[in-house]
């Protein structure tokens, strides 16, 4: 009888054992999951745009890597013996694949390397009331709030309750109305809009 209950009693320890092990397995794995998902969202992806300077590295092969390289307004660029290849709308490793293709014709299995040396394709405008209207480089995630401080802040004429942002989506211009006072005041954050390239920033 004793050898029964200290059998079953064995039993439920290796069965609550084994269930933590898949739980924990489980929750851990989600949870990766859910990090890397995170991090992929703020890894968005860089496309090169006219303006754009580059910097092109062949590796042990100086012939054919170059400091500075212009993305022209047509969206080429021009490289040694491969003439004219097309950078606009590509992320540095997309085109960097494309010019290792192409110097295998005189190459023995070529590694490029692009970097984005200075991102000028990729700007916003600040007009109106603000101390410093004018372009300013997209470089990197901002959000309204941080043009305005870009731009030095307002005057003191500034109308910080009827700001607009004109932004292009879809081939159409899009008025987004904007209540300074209500973002910083906590009241409607979803109008602290991260900016995209080309958005115009107009404070009455």
């Amino acid at each position: 009888m004793m050898t029964k209950t200290v059998s079953a009693g064995w039993l439920w320890v290796v069965s609550f054992l084994v269930f933590s092990v898949v739980f924990c397995t489980g929750t851990a794995g989600a949870a990766d999951t859910g990090a890397a998902k995170e991090e992929s969202k703020a890894k968005e992806p860089y496309y090169i745009g006219s303006g754009d300077t580059l910097e092109i590295m062949t590796y042990e092969e100086p012939a054919f890597t170059r400091e500075e390289v212009i993305v022209r307004q047509d969206g080429k660029i021009t490289f040694p013996l491969l003439n004219d290849l097309q950078a606009d709308g590509l992320t540095p490793v997309a085109l960097a694949r494309i010019i290792e293709s192409a110097l295998k014709k005189y190459i023995e299995n070529p590694m490029v390397t692009v970097y984005v040396k200075d991102p000028k394709s990729k700007k916003f405008y600040v007009l109106g009331e603000v101390k410093t209207t004018g372009e300013y480089p997209l470089t990197k995630r901002l959000t309204v709030l941080q043009a305005f401080a870009i731009a030095g802040g307002f005057t003191e004429w500034a109308s910080k309750k009827e700001i607009i942002l004109l932004r292009n989506e879809d081939g159409k211009e899009k008025i987004y109305r904007i209540n300074y006072r209500n973002i910083v005041g906590g009241k409607d954050l979803s109008q602290n809009f991260q900016l995209q390239a080309d958005d115009t920033i107009i404070v009455p």
